[in-house]
């Protein structure tokens, strides 16, 4: 029962995301070093954001509730950021590179219960995360400031109920709401029409869908 909760969950928190990979990056060894720079950004996010907490951590040093939760506020507000930071340099940097590249080319539940809750939550986060770089590129590529802080402010949200709300159905229900609006808004952005996407789901005329991917 372990082994197959333990699977089931890694599956749903990871297997879209795998599946995106094979499909869509996989093929392409370019494509494959910017996610790795990508995730060497977001290592890097995550380590500074570490290094905020442990010092706000080691002044405080107080065992206090009401500390530690305002503490853990502080955190996630820093922590989300040092990410959006990060995202916008990396941003410039595949600018740069791609101008380069052209001329190249409630009650606590059981644990199996909150295992799979955070499988869940894992794979609307990773998900929410390719929405919110595809909606993010655009808002810069378009001087769209305003899409920017949209996707601060629901970065912080789904932060906020990841690691603050303690009720596992509310913030499940509420980030996948958040990730089927981004994904809605990044397909848009993306060039994506009910056309392509009916084309996509019948599994019809596939170099269409590969080479023309802003037709209408």
């Amino acid at each position: 029962m372990t082994a197959a909760v333990f699977f089931g969950c890694a599956f749903i928190a990871f297997g879209p995301a795998l599946a995106l990979y094979v499909v869509t990056i996989a093929t392409e060894p370019l494509r494959i070093i910017f996610l790795i720079v990508g995730a060497f950004f977001w290592l890097v996010s995550l380590l500074l954001s570490s290094l905020v907490w442990f010092m706000a951590r080691t002044i405080t040093d107080n065992k206090d509730e009401s500390i530690q939760k305002y503490l853990l506020i502080f955190g996630v507000l820093i922590s989300v950021l040092i990410q959006e930071m990060f995202r916008f340099a990396y941003y410039k940097i595949l600018k740069k590179a791609n101008e380069g590249l052209k001329i190249v080319n409630p009650d606590e539940p059981p644990p199996s219960m909150r295992l799979l809750a955070y499988a869940f939550m894992t794979l609307v986060i990773i998900l929410l995360h390719m929405f919110w770089g595809i909606v993010f590129f655009d808002g810069c590529e378009k001087k769209n400031w305003y899409t920017l802080l949209v996707v601060l402010l629901t970065h912080l949200l789904v932060s906020a109920l990841t690691f603050i709300s303690p009720h596992y159905a509310i913030s499940l229900v509420s980030a996948y709401v958040i990730m089927v609006l981004m994904g809605v808004w990044a397909f848009s952005v993306a060039g994506g029409s009910c056309r392509s996407l009916k084309m996509c789901l019948l599994c019809q005329d596939r170099d269409f869908l590969l080479f023309n991917p802003r037709s209408t």
